[in-house]
């Protein structure tokens, strides 16, 4: 089977959550098939970069265009198109010319598109079988935003975006022989409010590569607490807000001295207004988070938006730090509070169960201990690369026969 792959980022260096997923997929793959990967270009292209994909890929177009750009005028246009104005305006002739060139000189068999993004683009695509990892269910999202709106304005915006947005879910994804999504509880989601056959939703959570990720489960010397998460994401940002305003007072009134470490991008972000004072430290984009992770005694996920699964508990958990999080943030994940991590959604909870975690290493060493078992058992790429794998393969068998 020969396969078109098609990314919403480049998936070279897995060195961010969405990026992860599009390596480990790619790679599930490109290690059986003849796989060809086209991409968009969300960053400068090193050229060992490339060449580390040329020895994964048959071969590898890198098209020269950020995903998320939009053509401002037709932006504009699309807020009087029923389709989404993100559609309209980020539009690339090149990568609809690039595929369709693929197609006719390599003739794929299959192809595999990652999120909306490059859907339009496989679902256009003449060949057999299609796959799009849907990923976050950005309608769903929206409707979150539209509910969280503050003013009438605001909130008219937003609900038009989601009502746009779902009709075009609904139009688009049925068109796709398979339809995958990172937990049970997304996958119900989408049965929901999408006119999906079962057998078109297919389940690939997302997971750490465990041969990189190595656990330390020897709580002395650990320090402070660490959010992993670009400020730049909204709801990582909504998260921090809520942390430094609500939470982390609390924390130093009973332990004055515990640091906050939040890693990841924070271009364009205004710091000054975080509630943030000289305890609190911002790494920006770290190139390896698992030092920072694994030296701190707790990790922190106080998410209140957003959608899929967080691999920044993961990540924690497979370095052997333990997690406070609220119910959304560990939200489609197999995990028990008070056996995995500790949950809470109350501020006052939170700041509680965070400081449970400070004053005892042997309640961490537990936590953590019985989180790597999940770890092992669940979220190993290795293992679900070859779920992955296998299901592509059946989804394009059913099509070749049917």
């Amino acid at each position: 089977m020969r396969i078109l792959f098609l990314s919403t980022w480049l998936p070279y260096p897995p060195n961010q959550g969405s990026k992860i997923r599009a390596y480990h997929l790619l790679r599930a793959l490109a290690e059986a098939h003849p796989t060809a990967l086209l991409s968009f270009q969300d960053a400068p292209v090193q050229p060992e970069w490339l060449e580390h994909l040329g020895r994964l890929c048959a071969r590898v177009e890198v098209v020269p265009r950020r995903p998320f750009d939009r053509s401002r005028l037709k932006t504009w246009l699309g807020w009087f198109s029923p389709r989404p104005s993100a559609i309209v305006g980020g539009h690339s002739p090149e990568m609809a010319a690039s595929v369709r060139r693929t197609v006719l000189d390599w003739k794929p068999d299959a192809v595999v598109a990652l999120t909306f993004v490059t859907a339009p683009y496989a679902r256009a695509a003449r060949v057999q079988t299609r796959v799009v990892d849907v990923d976050n269910l950005l309608a769903l999202m929206l409707r979150e935003e539209a509910q969280a709106a503050r003013g009438i304005p605001q909130r008219i915006r937003r609900s038009l975006a989601y009502r746009k947005f779902r009709a075009y879910e609904r139009q688009l994804y049925p068109r796709f022989d398979q339809c995958l999504v990172t937990s049970a509880l997304d996958r119900e989601r989408i049965a929901a409010y999408i006119p999906l056959l079962p057998q078109q939703i297919g389940l690939v959570p997302n997971g750490v590569d465990l041969a990189h990720y190595r656990p330390d489960f020897r709580q002395d010397g650990r320090q402070g607490l660490v959010f992993s998460g670009a400020l730049t994401y909204g709801p990582n940002r909504d998260a921090m807000e809520h942390f430094l305003s609500r939470i982390y007072p609390a924390i130093q009134a009973s332990a004055p001295e515990t640091g906050l470490t939040i890693t990841g991008s924070t271009a364009g972000v205004r710091l000054k207004s975080l509630r943030s004072n000289g305890h609190v430290r911002f790494t920006g984009h770290v190139d390896d988070i698992r030092p920072v992770v694994a030296g701190a005694a707790v990790c922190v996920v106080p998410l209140r938006q957003g959608a899929g699964t967080r691999l920044k508990i993961l990540e924690a958990m497979a370095l052997g730090t333990p997690v406070v999080s609220t119910s959304k943030g560990a939200e489609g994940l197999e995990v028990r509070s008070e056996e995995h991590l500790l949950i809470a959604d109350d501020a006052d909870q939170f700041a509680e169960h965070t400081l449970r975690l400070l004053r005892s290493p042997q309640l961490r060493a537990r936590l953590a201990a019985k989180a790597y078992d999940m770890m092992r058992e669940k979220y190993d790429w290795a293992k679900i690369r070859a779920g992955f794998r296998q299901l592509v393969e059946q989804v394009h068998g059913r099509a070749a026969h049917g």
